[in-house]
C-alpha cells in the first residue's frame, strides 16, 4: 500500500467516539481519510474531521445527518456502521421497549445510513461500507437474544448489499470483532477471575488491540482489497472456530 491510500476519500464512521470506532477512525486518517469523527484525534493524525451528532434510529435526523456532511465535505466514499448497543436478558423478559432500542440501533440504524450514503457512492461508481457485526452474527448467546437477532441481520443485510451494489463499484464487507479491550471490557479484563475465564475460550489466549480492527478496516477501504465484498471478517482469536 502506498502511504496514503485514500487520499481526500470522505468517510463516516458512526459511534465513533471510542472503542473500536475510534480505532477505525484513527486508521482511516492515517491513510488520508478525511473522517467525521473523534475529531481531536483525528486532526493530530493530519486528516480533516467534524463532529456530528445524530441518533441513527431515526430516519429524519439521518437524513439531516447526510444533508451537513454533504455541505461540509462534499460526497462520502465510505461509510462504517459501527453505531450499536447491547441489552443482556433472556427473551422472554425483554419489554418491546427494549427489543426496538437494540433492533433499531444494531439493524435500522445500518439501513437508514446506508440509505442515506451509498447514494454518493454510485456518483462516484466506487465505494465501501463497513457494517460492524460480531461473534454474535455467528452464533447464538444466551441472554443476548436482542443482540444475536440484530447482528445476524447485519450480516445478511451486507450479503444483499453487497450483490445489489456490485455494478455500482461499491464494496460491503462485514467485520465480526470478538473480545477486544477497550473501556467497555475493562470490567471484564481487569477482574483476574473473569479474565481467566474469558480467555480460556479464546485459543489465541489473549485479548485483541483495537487497531487491529482498525488496520482491517483500512485495508479493506484500498484497492488491495476491491476483490473482497459480500463476506464477513472474523477477527477473533478462533472464537468461533471452535
Amino acid at each position: 500500500m502506498s502511504d496514503q491510500p485514500l487520499n481526500g476519500k470522505v468517510a463516516v464512521v458512526t459511534g465513533a467516539s471510542r472503542g473500536l470506532g475510534r480505532a477505525m477512525s484513527l486508521s482511516l486518517a492515517e491513510a488520508g481519510g478525511r473522517l467525521l469523527e473523534t475529531k481531536a484525534l483525528i486532526n493530530d493524525a493530519g486528516a480533516e474531521a467534524e463532529i456530528f451528532v445524530c441518533d441513527v434510529r431515526h430516519e429524519s435526523q439521518v437524513g439531516d445527518l447526510e444533508k451537513r456532511v454533504s455541505e461540509r465535505f462534499g460526497p462520502v466514499h465510505i461509510l462504517i456502521n459501527n453505531a450499536g448497543t447491547a441489552i443482556r436478558k433472556n427473551l422472554i423478559d425483554f419489554s418491546l421497549d427494549e427489543w426496538n432500542v437494540v433492533l433499531d440501533t444494531n439493524l435500522t440504524g445500518v439501513f437508514l445510513c446506508s440509505r442515506a450514503f451509498v447514494p454518493h457512492m454510485k456518483t462516484h461508481k466506487w465505494g465501501r461500507v463497513i457494517n460492524m457485526t460480531s461473534i454474535m452474527a455467528n452464533v447464538g448467546s444466551a441472554g443476548r437474544s436482542a443482540y444475536c437477532a440484530s447482528k445476524h441481520g447485519v450480516l445478511a443485510i451486507t450479503k444483499t448489499m453487497a450483490l445489489e451494489h456490485a455494478a455500482d463499484g461499491i464494496n460491503v464487507v462485514a467485520i465480526s470483532p470478538g473480545f477486544y479491550k477497550t473501556d467497555l471490557t475493562t470490567p471484564l479484563s481487569s477482574d483476574p477471575v473473569k479474565n481467566s475465564e474469558l480467555l480460556s475460550n479464546v485459543p489465541l489466549n489473549r485479548w485483541g488491540d483495537p487497531k487491529q480492527i482498525g488496520d482491517i478496516a483500512k485495508f479493506l477501504c484500498t484497492d488491495a482489497a476491491s476483490f473482497i465484498t459480500g463476506t464477513d471478517i472474523l477477527s477473533d482469536g478462533g472464537w468461533v472456530a471452535q
